[in-house]
């Protein structure tokens, strides 16, 4: 059998067809030739959702919406076939829940049930909702947001007066000044620290130079004989006390000059006379003293 171009131009663009449809499949996440096992999940929101969105289970990923449909039943769910892993075993009492991270991505979050003996089986339907998340919680608050925004309003208009204010300005340059200062004082505090440590070994050296003459004293004095030495100074103490002895009796030269009221008077007279001529003897010393070149001359 002969293929004309014709034929043969037909049998690429399908075989190109199948492998686009193919690529398409595998890119959105599905599994052409796969058997997993499918299962429903009937949402009453179903914002966000589509073909291809992952499901997860314990935060690992064990399945894909492979469809989404609309039940025109009164109810008016939206249910999602989902293709699960087929060793994911689904307990009785699981629920899916819509997830959604904060680029926005949407998945589903199934949340198993406690029965470990009864398991759904494959085409069941089970319930979804949306899950309480970040995103609910910021919705949550944004009353609380909305309530305290005309508060945040007045405190920005407050910070903006003061920020315009000069005070503050001033404040802010003597604060520089101030830091200025600061590097300088901790730059002296640093020069003074490297003169310390150059110093301290001196220092040091000298201290135990002091240490070790003390030492030497202290030794010196342990060797002095304490008992010698009081019996020295009783003994010179006795003698001073004979000596006043001594003196305050009539016993002595000392004692009888500093007892003796006559000769304290001879002495006094004594003084008075020698005093007397010495007066005379400057008023007339002609009278006392004869002297000549040429010998003695008659008076």
């Amino acid at each position: 059998m002969r293929f004309t171009k014709e034929i043969k131009i037909a049998l690429v663009s399908i075989l190109g067809i199948v492998v686009l449809f193919f690529g398409l499949q595998f890119l959105k996440g599905l599994s052409v030739f796969s058997s997993d096992n499918t299962m429903y999940v009937a949402f009453t929101d179903a914002t966000g959702l589509s073909v291809s969105s992952p499901v997860y289970a314990n935060g690992y990923r064990v399945g894909v919406v492979k469809a989404l449909d609309y039940d025109y039943d009164p109810h008016g769910k939206i249910v999602a076939e989902v293709g699960l892993n087929k060793e994911m075993r689904v307990p009785v009492g699981s629920r899916a829940e819509l997830a959604s991270d904060l680029l926005g991505n949407i998945k589903i979050n199934l949340v198993l049930g406690d029965d470990p003996l009864n398991m759904i089986s494959v085409g069941d339907t089970i319930s979804g909702g949306m899950e309480a998340g970040i995103m609910s919680k910021v919705g949550e608050m944004m009353p609380v947001i909305m309530d305290i925004a005309p508060k945040l309003d007045s405190i920005m208009t407050s910070l903006n007066l003061l920020l315009a204010d000069p005070a503050l300005r001033n404040t802010l340059h003597n604060v520089e000044g101030m830091t200025g200062n600061l590097n300088a004082t901790s730059q002296e505090l640093k020069a003074l620290s490297a003169s310390l440590n150059r110093e301290v070994p001196t220092i040091m050296s000298k201290a135990n130079g002091v240490l070790d003459n003390t030492q030497q004293l202290t030794h010196n004095l342990s060797q002095i004989d304490v008992e010698a030495m009081n019996a020295k100074v009783n003994q010179t103490l006795a003698n001073v006390e004979q000596m006043t002895q001594r003196l305050n009796s009539n016993e002595g030269t000392l004692g009888l000059l500093m007892r003796d009221q006559s000769l304290y008077n001879n002495l006094t007279a004594t003084a008075a006379s020698a005093d007397s001529l010495l007066t005379d003897l400057k008023a007339h010393p002609k009278r006392y003293v004869h002297f000549s070149i040429f010998g003695k001359k008659d008076k």
